[in-house]
């Protein structure tokens, strides 16, 4: 099933990048946004069991989904990032498909995700950076989600 399921996001990913009238599915717009969180984890070089339950808990939290179909989306996500040559085809959708409002919480969840394991690397920031840039999020929203992760960090703990 997981494998059809894999067949049918890879399929629409590419039909949505050659076809830009389209209409985007849900599914293939949480795909992207998973996909990028799990790039996220990666960034250190060190994927740790913190930074991948904070990444199921910002796509359950986002897109409202139950925990068997978070694991579903994460595992396609995972598949996703194998096979993904660039960021390009996941923010390439989130840039021409999200609100503004729903770019800023993107970054905020790439956010979460960078402070899971309780340390932010320069290449975790480096990487929200970039991402923040390519759906068009401006530096002031990204400095802004990186204060708003910080102050949830910061009640939680103190």
């Amino acid at each position: 099933m997981v494998k059809s399921m894999r067949e049918f996001f890879k399929a629409r990913i590419q039909s949505v990048m050659q076809a830009d009238d389209e209409a985007i599915s849900d599914r293939t717009l949480q795909l992207a946004t998973a996909a990028l969180l799990i790039e996220m984890t990666h960034a250190d070089f060190h994927v740790t069991s913190d930074e991948k339950n904070a990444v199921k808990r910002a796509l359950q939290k986002a897109f409202d989904l139950s925990t068997h179909e978070t694991n579903e989306l994460v595992t396609l996500a995972e598949q996703e990032v194998k096979e993904a040559s660039s960021l390009y085809q996941f923010t390439d959708l989130i840039d021409k498909n999200f609100s503004l409002e729903k770019k800023k919480k993107v970054v905020a969840m790439l956010w979460r995700v960078a402070f899971a394991d309780d340390h932010k690397d320069m290449h975790e920031e480096y990487l929200v950076r970039k991402i923040a840039d390519l759906i068009h999020v401006s530096h002031k929203d990204f400095i802004y989600a990186r204060h708003v992760v910080e102050e949830e960090i910061d009640s939680r703990s103190g």
